[in-house]
């Protein structure tokens, strides 16, 4: 049921004062975009007839067809809580259209839509739940990023050690103001690292929802003298950024339809559980250019930091890509562990849902879990023993999987496929021919 109507959105502005209105949008490479527009032009905004230059934006199209058309999303409409008080600031998510009224097949968020029809289709729907990781820097004085931080708490520490708690309480009330149901936060493994967990919704909201949250926590962080980054992995040594993914579905009337009670495996899920289980498997080399798309991302992804680099699966060992957390029930799902939080939601959940359900369509059945082995320390030959393979280790052998795989660039849709390759392989060139600091500091001095 909608939240909010045309009628709704017109008296909200006009008893909140609201002076501003941000028509946001997200990117092919996961870039949150807006045009503001004045209450003034509010009707114009509801009448789906506000316009903007889409041949600007990376990865949407060429100069000569430029013209898109931002449909706001009413539901979405929130007064950001961090603007004046008095000419006050909202936002809309919107999505995109043709000037011939059709969705633009380049936006993320219609990419999402379109899988989640599909799920409808079989008699689903996606809830996802994410734990995002970040990190709170240190700015210099020109209020710049730097990886500069005191903070030397650990997981769970408390201050004064958490340098950050202030900051994560401000976030958590911010997020609370804008209809957020938080969770948990807390400080996570690596000095000035924390986490920030909100309740799982459908995946439509999720994806909404995670562009909003990296919005909120950088603009709480910056209020705070300090700079909130999503990198996968900012510093050498210690653990990465994940945003741990955790999917369920359910029946259209709310049903979870990943538990049963009599499953003979003794695990408690179901079969199209375990059909969602081997779909992921099957395309999470395929979907790794999503799900972790820059080529820091697979500086995190390496063994000794926490975070999964080898495809295997367990309802038990946290060091496998997928987890079956202990709940069950209501609370039945499976955790995806690879993503980073520098991914673009919407493609990352239209991926790993529609890999889900291409296993269930076609009966998949997952290989045996691994239950009480640490799979790093695992050797090479055990490893292939037992059936399980490594995630690309860099970017590169990313897009070629991508390549390869044929379902999953079928998801994205051949404009978002072939705009989203373009773009990533210019990002390994230009890290490929980069002469880094590492370099200099290791050869200058010898050669």
């Amino acid at each position: 049921m909608a939240k909010y109507t045309r009628e709704d959105i017109v008296r909200i502005v006009e008893e909140e004062d609201v002076q501003f209105i941000r028509l946001q949008f997200t990117d092919t490479f996961g870039h949150l975009k807006n045009v503001a527009i004045t209450t003034s032009q509010l009707e114009k905004c509801l009448d789906n007839q506000c316009m903007f230059d889409g041949s600007s934006i990376e990865g949407f199209v060429r100069i000569e067809e430029s013209d898109m058309y931002l449909r706001p999303d009413l539901d979405s409409f929130l007064i950001f809580p961090w603007r004046p008080q008095q000419g006050k600031v909202a936002r809309f998510i919107c999505d995109v259209y043709k000037p011939d009224g059709t969705p633009f097949e380049g936006d993320p968020r219609y990419v999402l839509k379109k899988v989640l029809k599909q799920a409808e289709e079989m008699g689903f729907k996606a809830n996802i739940g994410p734990e995002a990781e970040f990190f709170l820097f240190d700015t210099d004085e020109h209020g710049h990023a730097t990886t500069n931080s005191y903070d030397e708490a650990s997981y769970f520490d408390l201050a004064p050690t958490d340098l950050g708690e202030d900051c994560r309480r401000d976030i958590c009330l911010t997020l609370g103001q804008m209809g957020f149901e938080i969770e948990a936060s807390h400080h996570e493994v690596a000095e000035a690292q924390h986490e920030v967990d909100f309740k799982y919704d459908d995946a439509l909201t999720t994806a909404d929802n995670i562009m909003t949250f990296k919005l909120a926590v950088k603009t709480v962080a910056y209020r705070h003298g300090l700079y909130a980054t999503f990198m996968p992995k900012p510093r050498y040594g210690v653990c990465g950024s994940g945003m741990h993914t955790n999917i369920s579905l359910c029946t259209l009337d709310g049903k979870n339809v990943f538990c049963d009670e009599n499953d003979p495996r003794g695990l408690g899920l179901s079969e199209i559980a375990y059909s969602f289980i081997a779909g992921l498997m099957k395309h999470v080399k395929g979907m790794a250019a999503i799900t972790n798309p820059l080529v820091n991302s697979y500086k995190r992804l390496v063994p000794g930091y926490e975070a999964p680099c080898y495809i295997a699966w367990s309802a038990s060992n946290r060091s496998a890509l997928i987890r079956i957390p202990a709940s069950r029930g209501a609370g039945t799902r499976v955790e995806l562990r690879n993503p980073d939080p520098a991914c673009n939601p919407y493609l990352e959940l239209a991926v790993c849902i529609a890999a889900g359900l291409d296993g269930i369509r076609n009966h998949m059945q997952p290989v045996e879990q691994i239950t009480d082995a640490n799979i790093f320390a695992m050797s090479k030959k055990e490893r292939k023993a037992a059936g399980i393979e490594s995630l690309p280790g860099n970017l590169k052998e990313a897009l070629d999987a991508l390549e390869e795989d044929e379902f999953i660039t079928d998801v994205l849709g051949e404009h978002v496929y072939k705009s989203y390759v373009a773009g990533k392989k210019a990002e390994w060139d230009s890290f490929r021919t980069a002469v880094t600091e590492w370099e200099i500091e290791r050869y200058l001095s010898i050669y």
